[in-house]
């Protein structure tokens, strides 16, 4: 089946886009990455999507995060759509985007990473594209993917949320626990022995006591 799994090499395609012809692994360079495609240029909930991850662009280039997004249309289709976005934003007519979009028009991408959506379909009954989010880290292997229907919009606020847990757990033995926010506690992983963990985290760590008497929702301040 074609996809990509947690831990693939992301490939390294050639792609046409608005700011031209592009290696994907030359254009990460030795920052993490984010692409996300859309069904269509000129439709509502995309034009939202790419409006509210334009406004959150300087957050994720804070993380040393690279933004690109991929549609089935033209380079020049996704130029005049840029403007339609950058007024939805508000912006000034002479704004740019501060991210590409990458020319699917072939499905070329679409296929080979698995995000055809079967239920939404254009006039000439072809699938369009889903709403595919893909988190790349510096070593080029896919971190965390998420797949949305055409008509369900993603929140972009949660992919920030999860680029921040990414590359926490990335350096720190430590995972994150339901609606963490950068500067919450962590959990203490399971496989790390209490004497260890004392060491790994000197603020210490905090154990919830449990009917089953066992010591496993172990808390630490963030580290």
């Amino acid at each position: 089946m074609p996809g990509v799994l947690l831990g693939d090499v992301f490939p390294n395609f050639e792609a046409d886009t608005t700011i031209g012809k592009i290696q994907f692994h030359d254009f990460l360079g030795d920052s993490w990455g984010i692409l996300f495609s859309h069904p269509r240029d000129f439709t509502p909930v995309c034009t939202t999507e790419l409006g509210r991850a334009a406004k959150l662009s300087g957050e994720f280039a804070r993380r040393s995060v690279k933004m690109i997004a991929l549609s089935i249309d033209s380079v020049q289709d996704h130029l005049a759509w840029s403007k339609d976005i950058v007024a939805y934003n508000g912006e000034a007519p002479d704004s740019m985007l501060p991210f590409p979009i990458i020319a699917d028009e072939k499905r070329e991408l679409a296929i080979q990473l698995g995000m055809l959506d079967p239920d939404e379909k254009d006039k000439d009954g072809i699938p369009l594209t889903a709403r595919c989010v893909f988190v790349i880290g510096p070593d080029k292997k896919l971190k965390l993917s998420i797949l949305y229907p055409a008509t369900t919009g993603r929140n972009f606020d949660e992919i920030l949320r999860t680029v921040d847990s990414l590359q926490l757990t990335a350096q720190k033995r430590v995972a994150t626990p339901v609606d963490w926010k950068l500067g919450d506690s962590c959990m203490v992983l399971p496989n790390i022995p209490e004497d260890e963990a004392a060491k790994l985290f000197p603020a210490g760590v905090y154990t919830k006591d449990l009917p089953s008497g066992k010591k496993y929702l172990r808390y630490t301040p963030q580290p």
